[in-house]
């Protein structure tokens, strides 16, 4: 498995997942798509509601956070972090404060090849899974392009990280808030001729 892209959580098909990782696997969580929230909101809603860490180490696997604000600047650092990863899951948040921060660690310029090679799984939902793409246009309908946090260049980057050559909008048709604003994404995406695949909540999409 190279690819595990959900549209919110783990997805239907996450047993996949951990079947295709070794035992006791190191996982590296991205959750740099909420560096627009507070630490403390951050951690709050961890201990209350969802934790992917809890998750994967309730499966028996290594897993920490991969903070990529770590790494700014710094990608030969950031290479060797992923060298002892077996998956990399980057959570759901802002799509274009994750890829700014993919930009500035230079993620984006190393996990093709990481990925390609079958050294590691990229996984993750929402804004993780709509990185994985070759454009983020039409996600400004989903996503605020402006919103930033501490340490973060102010311009967008629409590129996507190519890992599949064509966008996937999440949340389609589902029972989330943004439901809608995938609606308008998809929109935008017909009328500039961008391929697509879109995801309902549950569902995955597995490479």
């Amino acid at each position: 498995m190279k690819l595990y892209l959900s549209s919110f959580r783990m997805g239907d098909r996450f047993g996949e997942l951990l079947e295709a990782l070794p035992t006791g696997g190191k996982v590296g969580v991205i959750s740099n798509a909420l560096d627009f929230i507070s630490a403390r909101d951050r951690a709050a809603y961890a201990a209350k509601v969802f934790d992917p860490i809890d998750v994967f180490r309730s499966e028996g696997f290594d897993a920490a956070d991969l903070d990529l604000r770590t790494f700014f600047g710094s990608p030969t650092e950031l290479a060797d972090a992923l060298q002892v990863l077996d998956l990399v899951w980057a959570v759901g948040g802002n799509s274009f404060l994750l890829r700014r921060a993919m930009r500035q660690s230079g993620f984006d310029q190393l996990i093709p090849g990481e990925v390609a090679t079958g050294e590691l799984i990229y996984g993750g939902w929402s804004a993780g899974t709509v990185a994985a793409g070759p454009s983020l246009r039409g996600i400004e309908f989903m996503d605020d392009p402006s919103v930033l946090a501490d340490g973060y260049p102010t311009e967008p980057i629409w590129e996507g990280l190519g890992l599949v050559d064509y966008a996937v909008v999440p949340h389609f048709r589902s029972d989330h808030p943004e439901a809608a604003a995938a609606d308008k994404a998809i929109a935008a995406m017909v009328d500039s001729g961008l391929p697509f695949r879109t995801l309902r909540d549950g569902e995955a999409i597995i490479i």
